[in-house]
This record gives C-alpha cells, structure tokens and sequence, in this order.
C-alpha cells in the first residue's frame, strides 16, 4: 500500500484510536500511554501505523480491504478519537462547519454497504452532491474569519483542492457503473475525507 493513500492518514483516528477508546474503560493509563505513542510515530513517522496493521493482517494470513474498511469504520467514530479534525471555536460558522465535515463524511462510510443497491446507492450520491455544495458553503462562510490575505488564501486553495477531488470522485462514479470496480469508489470517498480532513487542519491552523 503507497504511503500517499488516504487510508495512511485516516488509519489512526478512525481504526486504532476507536480502540484505544475502548481499552481505556479497563485501563486508562495503558490507552493513554499508547495514545501519545501512535500520535508521536505517525508525526514523525507517517504511515508507520498502517505498516503495523498491515504487519498483523500478514502474520495472521488475513486479506482485508483497508480502503472498504476504513470507510465503513469512519461513520462509527467519535469526535474525541477525530480531535484533530475539529475545530474549537464557538462561533456559529465554525460549529456549522464542523457539522457540514461530520455529515459528508458521514454518508461518504455508508458507501461500501449501499453500493451493490442501485436504487439505495443512486440516491446516496444526490446526499452526497448535497453534502458537498453545504460544506462549501459552511467554508465560505468561515473563510470571512480568518485573519491575513495570506491565511484565507489558504484556505481558498484548499477548498479548490477540495473541488478537484469532488470533480474526481464524480468521475470515478461515472467509471464505477461502466466497469463495476468498487475499490475505485472506496479509495475517491476517502481521498475525499481525507480532503475534508484538510480543510478543518487548515482553518483551525491559521485560527486557533
């Protein structure tokens, strides 16, 4: 698996911390101990903490899809194992944003077990487009925060990164009823995440 995948940024706030949330009812020290390690490899390490994973899967003989696993596990994690995508400030436009992230990627997890229903799946992708223009929005509406032309100029060139990679998922959708490969599908849906991920951990740099 390359290092520049979604699946390498998205692994320890959608995997491994969901985890440690739940190690940490018999054992707060251990969770929080493992917590700090895993956040301290993957910043100096990235993609370390999917080597691992992938390590185990190996030494047991397992084949998983990652890209279809992760994207169904992100509709199942919680905002404190997703800390870093969310942003602190009160205002109404911060919270409207935080929510418009929550809710795309939220119907983004729900693509692996509705993309073999054609109906279900059809319908989908209009909450998706939907999704998409709400978030936009909600960025435009923060970007009047953001202090400096160079700061909102960031965000700016982020939310067109952002576009492109929406562009890219319509098109791979537009592949996927002509070939059937819903690995493509998996893999769009997270570099979209991913983006949106991006957008957050760029607003909240330039205003926390």
């Amino acid at each position: 698996m390359s290092d520049d995948t979604p699946v390498t940024t998205l692994i320890l706030p959608v995997l491994i911390r969901p985890i440690l949330s739940q190690l940490e009812k018999q054992n707060v020290a251990a969770s929080q101990t493992l917590r700090a390690a895993f956040t301290k490899v993957e910043a100096s390490c990235p993609g370390l903490t999917l080597d691992i994973v992938l390590g185990i899967l190996k030494q047991g003989e397992l084949t998983v899809n990652m890209n279809e696993s992760i994207l169904r596990l992100q509709g199942s994690v919680s905002d404190t194992d997703v800390v870093e995508y969310r942003l602190n400030r009160s205002e109404d436009a911060f919270q409207e944003l935080n929510r418009k992230s929550a809710a795309l990627k939220r119907i983004l997890s729900r693509i692996p077990d509705e993309i073999m229903d054609r109906k279900t799946f059809l319908e989908t992708i209009k909450e998706i487009a939907s999704a998409i223009k709400k978030l936009l929005d909600a960025v435009n509406e923060v970007n009047a925060f953001i202090p400096g032309s160079t700061g909102k100029q960031a965000v700016e060139q982020r939310k067109r990164e952002f576009v492109k990679y929406s562009k890219k998922f319509s098109n791979t959708l537009k592949e996927y009823f002509k070939e059937g490969q819903a690995n493509s599908v998996f893999v769009s849906a997270l570099y979209l995440i991913h983006q949106t991920n991006m957008i957050i951990t760029t607003v909240k740099n330039r205003c926390e």
